[in-house]
Formats: C-alpha cells, sequence, structure tokens
C-alpha cells in the first residue's frame, strides 16, 4: 500500500508540473491556426521555362508537394499551399501561394520555406576551348541530370589538402543517368552549376558507376554543411522566387477561440458531474485523471508542436469522450466483481483486468482509424485532426489504465469501511 500511495504522489507532483507547463509557461506558445489567429501570405513566382508545356502541372503539384512536406513534416502546422496560373495568352505565369498559420513574422515565414540549391550537371561542348574559363565563352548541353535526383548529400575531406567538399549519392534514376553520362562523354567536361552559378567544371576521366559525384568548391566548413543541410531537404522540382509577403487576419477571429476553450469546459464539467454523482468515488478520481489527461495533451501540443484549429480542438474534445468511455468500463467490470463477493481491492484489480481486453480492442480501433485518416488524408487540416485525435487517444489510456488504478489503490478503502458500499455504488440508490 505505501509503494502505490509513493506512486500517486509522485503522479500528482508530476501532474502539477505537466499543467504548470500546459497553462502557464509562456516558453512554449501554443500554435493557432489561420482560422483561429492568421499568419503569413507568401507569394512565390515558379520558373517553368525550362520544363515542356505538358508537364508543367505536374512539376507544380510536385512544387506544392514539396513545399508542403517541408514546413508540415508532422502534418500538424495545416499550411494552405495552393498553386495559382494566370497572365496573359502566350505569357503564363505559375505561381505558388503559401499561408503559415500564427506565424506573422514575415522574416521567420520565409525562413520556414527556405531555398533549396538549384544543382544541375551540364556537358561543355566539344566546341568550347579547353582554355575557357568564363561561362560567356563556354556552350553547355543540358544531362536531364539536377539535384531532384540527389537521394543524399554528406560532407568529406580531401585526404591530401583536408579542404571539405559535397558528396552527392543520387537515386537509382540519378546514378543510372549519371553513369550513361560519364560513359559516353570520357574526355568532356562535366559543369556542375549550383544556383545557376558555375562551380566547377572537371574533366570526365572513366565512366563513374553507383551514382556518387563531388562537389569541389573552395567551401569552408560552414558553407559545406550549410550546402549538405540544404540539399538533404529535398531539391524543389522548379526553381521559385519571392514575389510578395503580407500577414493576414484570422477567418473566424477570437471569438471563435473562445467559444471553443467554452465548449471544451462544458463538456469536461458535465463529464465530471455525471462521472462523480452516477459512480461517487471511482468517478471523483476518474475526474481528476482527466485534468491530467487534458494536462498531458496541451503539454504534447505545445512540445510537438501541434498548430490548433477549429478542427484540431474538435478532435482533442472527442477523445476526452474515448478517455471516459474506458473509466466507465473499469468502473463497471468492478462493479460486476463486487457483486460476485469479491474484496474491494481484488475486486478493484480484476475489474481492471477484465476491462483491459475491451478497452485495448475499442481504442485499437480508434487509433487504426487515426493512422489511416492521417496517411490518406489530402489537405493538412484533415491530417492535424487525425493526429490530435491520436494523440488523444493513447493518452487516454495511459490515464484510464495508470493514472485511475494507481489513485484508486491508494485510497485504501476496504470492503469493511463503513462507507465502502455507498463509496464503490453508482447511481441513484446502491446497486
Amino acid at each position: 500500500m505505501l509503494k502505490v500511495r509513493i506512486w500517486a504522489a509522485v503522479i500528482i507532483a508530476l501532474a502539477a508540473l505537466v499543467g504548470y507547463f500546459s497553462f502557464k509557461s509562456a516558453s512554449f506558445p501554443y500554435h493557432l491556426g489561420l482560422d483561429l489567429s492568421g499568419g503569413s501570405h507568401l507569394v512565390y513566382q515558379a520558373d517553368t521555362s525550362q520544363v515542356p508545356a505538358s508537364e508543367i502541372g505536374d512539376a507544380m503539384n510536385a512544387l506544392s508537394g514539396d513545399i508542403t512536406h517541408r514546413i508540415n513534416i508532422f502534418g500538424v502546422s495545416e499550411p494552405i499551399v495552393q498553386t495559382e496560373e494566370g497572365g496573359q495568352v502566350g505569357q503564363t505565369q505559375y505561381r505558388l501561394i503559401v499561408e503559415l498559420p500564427g506565424v506573422t513574422n514575415l522574416t521567420q515565414a520565409e525562413s520556414m520555406i527556405g531555398k533549396t540549391p538549384q544543382l544541375a550537371f551540364m556537358l561543355v561542348a566539344s566546341s568550347t576551348p579547353s582554355t575557357a574559363k568564363s561561362t560567356s565563352t563556354m556552350t553547355f548541353i543540358p544531362t536531364g541530370l539536377t539535384g531532384a535526383l540527389v537521394k543524399s548529400a554528406s560532407v568529406q575531406y580531401d585526404p591530401t589538402t583536408y579542404q571539405p567538399y559535397v558528396s552527392l549519392n543520387f537515386n537509382d534514376q540519378g546514378a543510372t543517368l549519371f553513369d550513361t553520362i560519364t560513359k559516353n562523354n570520357i574526355g568532356q567536361r562535366l559543369a556542375i552549376f549550383l544556383d545557376g552559378s558555375l562551380d566547377s567544371a572537371p574533366v570526365i576521366q572513366q565512366e563513374i558507376p553507383g551514382g556518387n559525384a563531388q562537389i569541389t568548391g573552395n567551401f569552408s566548413l560552414n558553407e559545406a554543411k550549410s550546402l549538405v543541410s540544404d540539399l538533404n531537404l529535398g531539391a524543389l522540382p522548379l526553381p521559385i522566387t519571392l514575389i510578395s509577403t503580407q500577414t493576414i487576419g484570422a477567418s473566424l477571429g477570437s471569438s471563435a477561440l473562445d467559444a471553443s476553450i467554452f465548449a471544451g469546459l462544458v463538456a469536461f464539467v458535465i463529464i465530471a458531474l455525471f462521472l462523480i454523482l452516477w459512480y461517487r468515488l471511482p468517478g471523483l478520481v476518474a475526474s481528476i485523471a482527466l485534468v491530467i489527461y487534458t494536462a498531458l495533451n496541451l503539454a504534447i501540443f505545445k512540445l510537438i508542436p501541434v498548430t490548433l484549429t477549429s478542427a484540431g480542438i474538435a478532435g482533442f474534445i472527442l477523445s476526452i469522450g474515448m478517455a471516459v468511455d474506458a473509466n466507465i468500463l473499469i468502473f463497471e467490470r468492478t462493479k460486476e466483481e463486487l457483486r460476485r463477493g469479491r474484496a474491494l481491492p481484488e475486486a478493484i484489480r480484476e475489474g481492471f483486468h477484465r476491462a483491459w481486453l475491451s478497452i485495448r480492442d475499442s481504442n485499437l480501433s480508434s487509433i487504426i482509424t487515426a493512422i489511416i485518416l492521417y496517411y490518406f488524408a489530402s489537405t493538412p487540416i484533415v491530417q492535424g485532426f487525425a493526429l490530435v485525435f491520436l494523440i488523444g487517444v493513447l493518452v487516454s489510456m495511459f490515464t484510464a489504465i495508470t493514472v485511475t488504478r494507481t489513485f484508486l489503490m491508494s485510497l485504501g478503502v476496504t470492503g469493511e469501511h463503513p462507507m465502502a458500499k455507498f463509496l464503490f455504488g453508482s447511481g441513484i440508490k446502491n446497486k
């Protein structure tokens, strides 16, 4: 019994710290979505001059997907990324529109999207004089080998000069293309362009299989590391240029946030009153566990961080119902054991044991649904809802099985206690 009470005290202490972090800590603010707090609006011009007209649509879709993945790696920041086609007849322009929730600092917004270096390999035409060093006197032949085909990049060091250089490893398509280029053009120079500037133009000495290449510019270590980091982010299929930025207001406003918080509080109070009035002492313990459940969820939302939109808050409130469902299953199984004549401590243990199978199966079905919804969702908003719901279900399993059980066992109420029958009864009459 002493050990259980120590664990209960530890849980309470940790819950107090988590609660302070969840409700008071200003160092980690909550991230609110565009519908609740506004954000930044950025417009990029896409350069499609090197893309066949029939492939521009696919290239723009790929660009939109890459940008979405870059700024929404966990599927919870819920950005809005759209493509736009316009301009005059014969001079069609393609734009990428990005809206970032909760980011009102435009410099921060630009850095979130970042800038992936545009890497391209071109053959130097054989008609170019071997002594030519200026790009204005060189003729270049595109090879189709670009940074989009880079699988990974790393910093390496020349064993003689100890000068850092960037090692590239191409994906299967890039490796095959690089092998073909080097095999068919031995003795010619292969120019490496980085952001449109000629980095180097080494002579192809032999066929290079395996898909490995090197960029050996005069890099400092920090420059090489920065380039590697940018390349590993994933090359963009099209060059983009930022043409306008602005901050935008919330589409629903603070009133919607206040209404969502109020709805959550009302739901929590009604659920807690029901648990206490119907299940008495176990209901009170379950209500305390729900407070801990809420604090844990809000702390996780800060740490990931999760962008809270009206849809995300709805998912969180929905998960509270799942947490209550687990407690109700436990209490009903415990009552059944008491009616069979078991002592109260044994009935509690057996009630948890019997309820676990039902809790596991029902929550597992919810977890599977949330995972499928997350991976197959077509919009970040749906992904955010699915992830918030998934977190809620997982935390509810922990609080119902661990927190509620520990608190009940730590109370030390036995069947011989004069109030035991009332405290562990239910409904209007003792059952």
